[in-house]
């Protein structure tokens, strides 16, 4: 194994699918909490996720292991050939004719559509995650253990959270069944090859309400209004309801909320693929001018009405 590091070897000596492999190429993949190589061997290519440091703090494998296996089933993600819950060790098929999605590549109307068509067989055709994505409780969780390390948030934040409870109280008093989510969607967690879109890495997924996915995904994609349209509307198979057009912006901004703090744990946690400091304080400024437009109300009323 010529191009393998000597830490990638260790890992590929505990999947069966390589026993015996001699003849293998290894580059390295993009990935921001883990480490991800493209292997090729004769039979194949292949996807291998080695877990990032301190990922287990804060993400449940055993429960990321359901998600992959059913969104593969449901053929929204790509094959898993391999997974060990200890740590998240993951194989998966290598989609070799699908390009990473970006912001600009969803400028195209079309791949929208086709991400849209991709959440919706997603939320309505894949069986039922091990764990629900809940959303305050993760909040909890996550200002819980920045407290046990003495994490510094951004300036404001406590003032943000409390505007922001009158989005969750709607949404509490307004909830709607939950289903199979992906919950961080990721631009680059869109693989496209022009006439389908696959859905990966199900690292946070859970049964969400659906709209966290498409709000998520538009904050993600840095959407503007047609991109919005086009969205919602090959997610509903037509003109969508204005209550759950709603729904897509109160979770824009719960998104950021969220994002923030898992943003300043990665900061915390010495994680240096990008300036996470900077991208928790990006994500904390678009979260409040999202609630202080002047339109924020009357979507949380839309929500409250259900129509």
């Amino acid at each position: 194994m010529p191009d393998a590091s000597l830490e990638l070897s260790g890992y590929l000596l505990r999947i069966p699918l390589f026993e015996g492999v001699t003849d293998m190429q290894v580059s390295r993949l993009a990935g921001l909490t883990n480490v991800n190589h493209l292997v090729e061997v004769p039979g194949g290519q292949y996807v291998v996720r080695v877990p990032g440091a301190g990922t287990s703090e804060y993400i449940d494998r055993r429960s990321e292991e359901v998600a992959a296996l059913a969104a593969a089933a449901a053929g929204v993600n790509a094959d898993v050939l391999f997974f060990d819950p200890s740590d998240g060790l993951m194989v998966t098929r290598y989609i070799a004719d699908a390009v990473t999605m970006n912001p600009e590549r969803f400028t195209d109307l079309a791949a929208v559509a086709r991400a849209g068509r991709a959440l919706r067989t997603l939320h309505t055709a894949t069986a039922p995650f091990a764990t629900d994505f809940l959303l305050l409780r993760m909040i909890d969780d996550y200002k819980r253990l920045l407290r046990s390390k003495d994490a510094v948030l951004p300036d404001g934040y406590e003032t943000l959270q409390a505007q922001a409870d009158a989005t969750t109280t709607v949404l509490r008093n307004h909830a709607r069944p939950l289903v199979p989510s992906h919950c961080d969607p990721l631009c680059e967690n869109f693989l496209d090859t022009g006439e389908r879109m696959f859905v990966i890495d199900y690292e946070y997924a859970g049964n969400n309400d659906p709209m966290w996915d498409l709000g998520d995904l538009s904050v993600e994609g840095q959407f503007g209004p047609a991109q919005d349209a086009a969205l919602l509307e090959a997610y509903f198979l037509g003109p969508p309801p204005a209550n759950e057009v709603a729904r897509m912006v109160a979770f824009k901004a719960m998104c950021d909320l969220l994002w923030t703090l898992w943003g300043v744990i990665q900061h915390i946690n010495g994680n240096t693929a990008e300036d996470f400091w900077a991208y928790a304080v990006g994500r904390f400024e678009r979260c409040r001018a999202l609630m202080s437009r002047p339109d924020y109300a009357a979507h949380l009323a839309a929500i409250s009405a259900g129509t």
